[in-house]
């Protein structure tokens, strides 16, 4: 089980202060995964801010509280664009992801067994 005062109390754990710096401090584990969200999905999506007129902005408003599981106002915000710039040929659709059988294995159960051919518990 996690304990809270575990996870922000400091750990030793020793983080570069930055990629210049040869200095080290102490963080937590939270500080840890706050760093590495920060890293890995923020700075990887530009922010924008934006101004709806007023009747845009009923309308998307009208549209969240409509649906039976709320979007969040970034999402609804991004499958539109998606939409408009994918029409106008700026965007191209995203495929499904399709996988294919190879058809080289020689095994006719890779399928249903692939976890004990991982572990090497069959061949």
């Amino acid at each position: 089980m996690l304990v809270l005062s575990e996870v922000f109390a400091p750990a030793n754990i020793q983080v570069p202060r930055s990629a210049q710096d040869d200095t080290f401090v102490s963080c937590t584990i939270f500080t840890m995964f706050t760093i590495w969200c920060t890293e890995r999905y923020i700075t990887s999506m530009k922010r924008a801010t934006i101004t709806l007129p007023d009747d845009i902005a009923k309308a998307v408003d009208d549209y969240i509280e409509a649906q039976e599981v709320p979007p969040a106002l970034t999402t609804v915000m991004q499958v539109a664009l998606r939409a408009y710039l994918s029409e106008r040929g700026f965007l191209r659709a995203r495929r499904s992801l399709r996988i294919r059988p190879n058809g080289k294995s020689g095994r006719s159960d890779v399928s249903q067994n692939h976890d004990l051919y991982f572990t090497g518990l069959k061949k």
